[in-house]
């Protein structure tokens, strides 16, 4: 007999580093990403930025964070924060 988290999907995992934390239990993450040119055949970076839940507000701007895809929590919604990955040296901002 399998275990019911065999049946389930993998999940979606990104890291990415917190831009902003201004909304309560809510982190803006965003992920960069670099991909060949497909013309050009250079580096070209793609960055994309999703809102995670953050329910205990623990991270800050400038924060490595780890992000895993869960069911639609608002509009714009979809993504639970993990794990800090890396702290950022200051945050507060820049004084």
């Amino acid at each position: 007999m399998t275990s019911s988290s065999d049946n389930r999907k993998q999940r979606k995992v990104r890291t990415g580093v917190v831009i902003s934390n201004k909304m309560d239990k809510t982190v803006v993450v965003e992920v960069s990403r670099t991909v060949i040119h497909p013309v050009y055949k250079k580096y070209v970076r793609r960055r994309k930025r999703f809102m995670a839940h953050d329910e205990g507000n623990r991270c800050h701007i400038g924060d490595e964070v780890m992000i895993v895809e869960t069911r639609p929590l608002s509009r714009h919604k979809n993504w639970r924060v993990r794990k800090i990955v890396k702290e950022a040296a200051l945050f507060g901002g820049a004084s």
